[in-house]
């Protein structure tokens, strides 16, 4: 390879950055459900003061068997639902009130799936030396919580997004210089 290739080769990279050797990262967390809709329908099929837990388990939803499903206490659940004064138990749901006034008989299952892609796009050498670096990142995230009293789901409640689409474009005019801490650096010198 000549001299001149080499040289149109290193200022291609430079200009027009070759994206692909940029890292992305994916953060899944483990669960049944690939997608929303999927962790969405399951929800669904929970019916309060009908579904048990042995049909939570059944529809995926058991801490003891699926990862990254949280089982909270009712004094958890008093945070949640209580989390300042301005809210009072009259102010909840009667079924919540019920279960929290049942104490140690109340129970939750909280539950965050979710799948979030990270994908470094740009300038290569921007990028390399931290002048600039572009991120996008998308995915899903679903969030549930179902209250049970004893082994009976008494009351349910979801959210989540279904569509993550987030951009970030952070530019440093000092590079790799930017974040250093001159401080610490200068110190020995003194």
């Amino acid at each position: 390879m000549t001299q001149t290739k080499i040289y149109l080769l290193l200022l291609s990279l430079m200009t027009g950055g070759c994206s692909a050797l940029l890292p992305s990262v994916e953060n899944t967390t483990k669960s049944p459900w690939q997608s929303f809709d999927e962790a969405k329908t399951a929800f669904d099929k929970i019916i309060p003061n009908q579904t048990t837990r042995q049909d939570l388990k059944k529809l995926g939803f058991d801490p003891f068997e699926t990862p990254n499903v949280n089982l909270i206490t009712y004094l958890d659940l008093t945070v949640k639902f209580i989390p300042n004064q301005s809210i009072r138990l009259e102010d909840l749901d009667p079924s919540v009130q019920v279960c929290l006034k049942a104490r140690e008989a109340c129970q939750g299952y909280e539950v965050s799936p979710k799948i979030l892609r990270g994908k470094r796009y740009g300038n290569v050498v921007l990028d390399l030396f931290n002048f600039r670096r572009k991120k996008l990142t998308t995915g899903w995230h679903f969030n549930a919580l179902i209250v049970l009293q004893k082994d009976l789901v008494v009351y349910k409640l979801w959210g989540g997004e279904p569509n993550i689409s987030e951009f970030e474009d952070k530019k440093n005019p000092l590079g790799p210089f930017q974040d250093m801490d001159i401080g610490r650096i200068l110190s020995p010198l003194k």
